[in-house]
């Protein structure tokens, strides 16, 4: 019974993951391999020198994932709440700024894989500040802010259960 349960949420991720653009589809590929050290995503990803430059600052903004993972304050408390989203926020900030996530949707699956399911209560609030700031254009922040669905934003829990599908690249030969 265990598998079928796994297998029925490995399929909704699956749907999930289908129902984006293909332009998040790719950018959510090429964040986890650079998120998670999967592959060289110059090698990759990198189609033009606008690329190499865009994936070269998404390197170095991806550093603070190692101090956001395993990092995420207690619900209940304050401790350690600036440090942790402020990181955040500017990490997400700059994958807005990107102009490839355009929902919070995508941003909560790419993040829930990059940071875990620890991550997810604090998703809604990180999404909307970096949404906010002045650093996205004014149309695409209403974009974006109007992603976030009521029941989203105003969660009473969150599962704990670990994302089960992480896609990534597939040569067309072995398609």
């Amino acid at each position: 019974m265990g598998n079928t349960g796994t297998a029925s949420l490995t399929i909704n991720e699956l749907r999930e993951f289908a129902s984006f653009s293909a332009c998040e589809q790719r950018y959510i590929k090429r964040s986890l391999d650079i998120g998670l050290g999967r592959q060289d995503a110059f090698k990759l990803w990198a189609r033009d020198a606008a690329e190499v430059a865009s994936i070269r600052s998404q390197y170095v903004a991806y550093q603070e994932l190692k101090n956001l993972r395993g990092a995420a304050p207690e619900e209940t408390g304050f401790d350690g709440l600036d440090d942790f989203i402020g990181k955040l926020v500017r990490v997400t900030g700059f994958d807005l700024a990107q102009d490839r996530i355009t929902s919070f949707s995508a941003y909560r699956f790419l993040y829930e894989r990059l940071l875990g399911a620890a991550v997810r209560p604090w998703l809604p609030s990180a999404f909307c500040a970096a949404a906010a700031l002045p650093q996205i254009k004014p149309d695409r922040r209403k974009k974006l802010l109007h992603s976030i669905s009521e029941a989203a934003a105003t969660a009473p829990g969150w599962s704990t259960r670990e994302p089960c599908f992480f896609p990534e690249w597939i040569e067309k030969e072995a398609a």
